[in-house]
């Protein structure tokens, strides 16, 4: 389930305060140095970062 345009313009990443895109059940960190990707769980973001996963 796609978010709303207008919450993904206003929510950035936690921990580098970058820009987040959303791709597949996650919404990834657009940040050169960070690219945690946060869960969305029931077409809610848990942008917690000990619940991100860490980049590959």
């Amino acid at each position: 389930m796609p978010l709303e345009a207008g919450l993904l313009e206003i929510l950035a990443c936690p921990a580098c305060h970058s820009p987040l895109k959303e791709e597949n059940d996650e919404l990834v960190c657009t940040g050169q140095s960070c690219g945690l990707a946060y869960p969305v769980r029931d077409g809610i973001p848990v942008l917690l970062v000990d619940e991100a996963r860490r980049p590959a």
